[in-house]
């Protein structure tokens, strides 16, 4: 869904489920960090591995 289909459900539990799946990745980002251990996300819907180091040097603490 797009932010202005979000925003404009009917359901209004649905635009606060996109921001807490977006707290939920910072989550799983930074504790990828913490742990030394890569994620896995969808990218163009492809599997996409990204380390740890990736992750720093993108700027996770």
């Amino acid at each position: 869904m797009t932010q202005d289909q979000l925003s404009t459900a009917k359901d209004k539990d649905l635009p606060a489920s996109l921001i807490a799946i977006q707290r939920a990745a910072k989550v799983a980002r930074e504790l990828a960090v913490r742990t030394n251990t890569a994620i896995v996300v969808l990218r163009d819907q492809k599997q996409v591995r990204i380390t740890a180091d990736e992750l720093r040097q993108a700027g996770v603490r």
